[in-house]
């Protein structure tokens, strides 16, 4: 017998039709005039609800994805289909056990919605310890985090008020500014998508979101509402208006035109009371004066993660040029030797380290005490892999690789539960220091909770698709399923202990013999690469891409020999003369650095031996186990020892 069941939804929402297990077709209706928050359905023959209703919100999903605009150039690979070895395989696993199935307090961080905060924006701490961890499910699929995950979304939603919102606020006091509420249901929003997009698509947890949003709605907006200006802890309020992501996040997820219609408030607002930082960073004005007097680097990156999305279904190429602007603005002023940015001068010691401040000039200012926030680093590296994925811009990759494998796994605690919350180029790594507390006894930060999600996206950037093929953008060791245009899979199997040496093969099987074109990245560091196809030379150009573009078939190979040779990079000249006079040198992707725990005279003054701007460093055996690389490097003085700046330990008051 036919079962024929009609959803009507509140506000918007569509209509869907089903058949006996056969989707007729999907109505798409005019907003229905109906009041109140509750979906009203009519099941006209009962039985079989729960099922058609799952298999409503999946097509649903489906299709609301649709709605954008613009197209991405570069996707990542699906679930499943890509797994590290060695190197930084080894770093996230580490962060797996230690951190997301190790220490992490989730009960603590759900008790903030039950009795409140202590501190402005605590709240944002169970979102971002949710997203990483669905992150890492996504690339492992290991069922004990997933258990984990289930549980902490549970407890959380369980948490949600009479009004709608999953807040640390009570109704009463919503929203409440000062505490950071828009800040911290943007991360409730971010943690609640990325668990239905990766972990399980529970209809509890659509639901969740669509509550929450439409309860910032209802309290957010042109007045009589209240201003998102008028919303945040900090002097230009810029934290409330990264709710914008989610919004878009949320719209891409289920069409509903109310969340594009608060997006359109959002961006018109301009992200900032006093300062339109979306129009400043269109006009190109340099990181450090958008914002006014607070260009705080980690929120304002984390609004334009939004924009990419608000661009995405707009197609708006004002937006476009906005991001991009400030994109290549940030590499221009901001970013040091280790790949990421911010510092407390010479211009904002207000913001204590977390502005942008003409960073890329004057990181070896001897004036500065902060700099280099992870959650900038990692919400940079974000940024750059939403631009890699509009654009195909090979640049981003060189950014993310120098702060993949410099500044992120750099600033982790060896231990892997943590990460450090500013990172001095000379100075101690701290996770007790900074915003945060202690949650059920576990120090807490929101660099702590954010390194993670850094580590969480390698996987998802390493190696991606093109409507022509396959993308290899990072060299770490790895097998990969690809995918051609016509579905065709092929299979990837990079071989290399890179960094250590630039040596790369990778082994290319397609399950059919087909033409297609397989994309290898070209660091724009490597100025003398060989690349073989099966033996023959291929002639490549640094900071692009080996567009190799035939018939592929089982058994063919590509050779990558990249240039390793050690740089030696003289410092920027920024305000400060003191620091004119570093040197740094760089092995590939790796900054190399002096270990106090391996030589007691570190921080005395040497004259490196170079020539033609390169040094002839001398591999060897690590003084210490939990080294990664190590040299020994001529100076004028004598050898030298230097590791990769990731492996100098300067935890517990160490430089």
């Amino acid at each position: 017998m036919d079962k024929i069941i009609y959803f009507f939804y509140n506000k918007d929402m569509k209509a869907i039709m089903f058949k006996h297990k056969q989707l007729l077709r999907l109505l798409i209706t005019n907003r229905y005039p109906q009041s109140g928050k509750e979906s009203i359905f009519q099941e006209v023959i009962t039985g079989g609800f729960l099922k058609v209703f799952l298999i409503a919100a999946l097509v649903f999903a489906t299709y609301a994805n649709g709605y954008s605009q613009v197209k991405d150039v570069f996707t990542p690979l699906p679930s499943g289909d890509i797994q590290l070895n060695g190197y930084l395989q080894n770093d996230i696993q580490n962060s797996i056990a230690h951190w997301n199935k190790g220490v992490v307090p989730y009960a603590g961080f759900v008790q903030t919605f039950k009795t409140g905060r202590q501190y402005f924006a605590q709240g944002e701490m169970w979102g971002k310890a949710v997203r990483s961890g669905c992150m890492f499910y996504r690339y492992t699929h290991d069922q004990e985090l997933k258990k984990i995950l289930e549980s902490t979304v549970a407890d959380l939603i369980a948490t949600k008020r009479a009004n709608g919102s999953i807040s640390a606020s009570e109704v009463a006091k919503q929203p409440d500014g000062p505490g950071g509420d828009l800040w911290e249901r943007t991360y409730v929003l971010l943690g609640l998508d990325d668990y239905y997009q990766h972990v399980s698509k529970d209809p509890a947890v659509l639901k969740a979101m669509i509550d929450e949003a439409d309860c910032t709605i209802e309290q957010i907006g042109p007045s009589p509402k209240v201003s998102i200006l008028d919303q945040g802890w900090s002097p230009n309020h810029i934290e409330s208006s990264t709710i914008l992501e989610p919004v878009m996040r949320l719209y891409r997820l289920t069409g509903y035109k109310r969340y594009l219609d608060f997006a359109n408030y959002i961006v018109k607002e301009g992200g900032a009371k006093g300062d339109n930082i979306l129009e400043e960073a269109f006009n190109n004005l340099n990181p450090e004066k958008i914002g006014g007097v607070y260009p705080k680097a980690y929120e304002m990156l984390s609004l334009f993660e939004g924009l990419v999305e608000y661009y995405r279904v707009t197609g708006n190429d004002h937006w476009k040029q906005a991001i991009m602007n400030l994109y290549h603005n940030i590499i221009i002023k901001e970013i040091t030797i280790i790949g990421n940015g911010g510092a407390d001068q010479p211009y904002h010691p207000a913001v204590m380290g977390e502005a942008w401040d003409n960073t890329g000039l004057e990181q070896t200012n001897p004036n500065i005490k902060r700099m280099m926030e992870t959650c900038t680093g990692v919400t940079w590296l974000k940024l750059c892999s939403q631009i890699l994925r509009l654009t195909g811009d090979p640049s981003t990759v060189d950014e993310m690789e120098k702060y993949i494998y410099n500044g992120l796994i750099g600033a982790m605690k060896p231990s892997g539960d943590g990460f450090s919350y500013v990172n001095l180029l000379n100075g101690v790594k701290t996770n007790t220091h900074g915003w945060g507390g202690k949650v059920d006894g576990v120090d807490v930060t929101c660099c702590n909770l954010n390194g993670p999600m850094g580590l969480a996206y390698i996987p998802f950037m390493a190696v991606m698709n093109s409507k022509e093929g396959p993308v290899i953008n990072l060299f770490n060791a790895a097998t990969a399923i690809a995918f051609t245009s016509r579905n065709n899979s092929v299979k990837l199997n990079i071989v290399t202990d890179y960094p250590v040496t630039g040596q790369i093969l990778i082994k290319v099987t397609p399950k059919k013999a087909e033409k297609f074109s397989l994309k290898l990245r070209i660091p724009s560091w490597s100025k003398s690469t060989i690349l073989k196809l099966n033996g023959k030379a291929i002639k490549v150009q640094p900071g692009t891409y080996a567009d190799i573009k035939r018939r592929w078939s089982r058994g063919d190979r590509i050779e990558l020999a990249l240039d390793m040779r050690c740089r030696l990079i003289d410092a920027p000249h920024g305000s400060n003369r003191a620091g004119d006079n570093y040197q740094a040198l760089v092995r590939g992707p790796i900054v190399l650095a002096r270990d106090e725990n391996i030589d007691n005279n570190f921080n005395k003054a040497v004259s490196i031996v170079s020539k033609n701007g390169y040094v002839d460093v001398i591999p060897e055996t690590p003084n210490l186990a939990a080294t990664r690389i190590q040299f020994r490097v001529p100076t004028k003085q004598g050898y030298i020892h230097m590791v990769d700046y990731a492996s100098v330990n300067s935890w517990n008051g160490k430089r």
